[in-house]
């Protein structure tokens, strides 16, 4: 399926590592032009070298999201190279435990900030181009928002903030004919969770234990699933979707976990 990509200019913010990588590997090979904008610079270098030897186009803007004037230096840089945004995906975070009993307001705060408030600023500074284009928004989000961790308060928060951004911009932004979708994560590999998993006492063992939850197939989600259904709703071929909240995740939010499919 042609997914009509070809040449639009696509912000993703943590476009170099993980499922950010994912997407932006998706939408080069559709044609598009992502942006990367990341902290990294080293990552964001390998991830873009390895796009543009394969025969895709990627730019690299190296920025700090936790700082707000960084944010809106990024969507300038951006702008600067390309004249044009026509999407934005936002997907920077990390799942970093702070929580009711340990953490506070400090920390909570950089959190948000970690997590949530460049979700805004980027948006916000990418406007005024996404309404001359018509373009699409996509928030990735986290089930956390929905069923709860326990021990992470500010990401649930913030996740919880990501998904009602999508249901108020897609409201705000029907005028201009933007559309706003957000895609909910749950067990999906990456290597921020391959990080977090070698710290518990038996890594194997826990893995299975999560997989036999995931009710499609026991196993978890790829970065690659996440990243075609990223594209299709920046793509016109999802041209009368917006305002939606799309769980890309084996059913594990809202089937029945108890559910065996062996």
């Amino acid at each position: 399926m042609d997914l009509q990509l070809q040449d639009k200019v696509i912000l993703v913010t943590g476009g170099a590592k993980g499922i950010g990588e994912g997407i932006t590997r998706a939408l080069a090979t559709e044609g598009a032009i992502p942006v990367i904008i990341g902290r990294n610079a080293e990552d964001n270098q390998v991830t873009a070298d390895d796009i543009r030897a394969a025969g895709g186009r990627v730019t690299v803007v190296t920025a700090e999201l936790n700082e707000p004037l960084a944010c809106e230096r990024a969507v300038q840089e951006a702008l600067a190279a390309h004249g044009r945004i026509d999407g934005v995906v936002n997907n920077a975070g990390q799942n970093d435990g702070v929580g009711l009993e340990h953490g506070g307001y400090e920390a909570f705060m950089r959190s948000l900030h970690r997590n949530l408030i460049h979700y805004y600023l980027i948006v916000h500074h990418a406007l005024p181009a996404l309404i001359k284009s018509k373009g699409a928004i996509v928030n990735i989000t986290s089930k956390t928002a929905e069923t709860g961790q326990g021990g992470t308060s500010a990401y649930a928060a913030s996740n919880g903030g990501r998904n009602a951004l999508v249901r108020e911009w897609a409201v705000e932004l029907l005028k201009y004919g933007i559309r706003v979708n957000g895609l909910v994560v749950a067990e999906c590999w990456t290597p921020l969770y391959e990080r977090w998993i070698s710290t518990v006492p038996d890594p194997e063992a826990k893995l299975r234990e999560i997989r036999s939850k995931i009710p499609l197939g026991n196993r978890m989600t790829t970065k690659e699933e996440i990243a075609d259904m990223t594209a299709f709703l920046l793509s016109e071929r999802s041209g009368h979707t917006t305002g939606q909240l799309i769980h890309v995740d084996g059913g594990y939010v809202h089937l029945d976990r108890a559910i065996s499919n062996t």
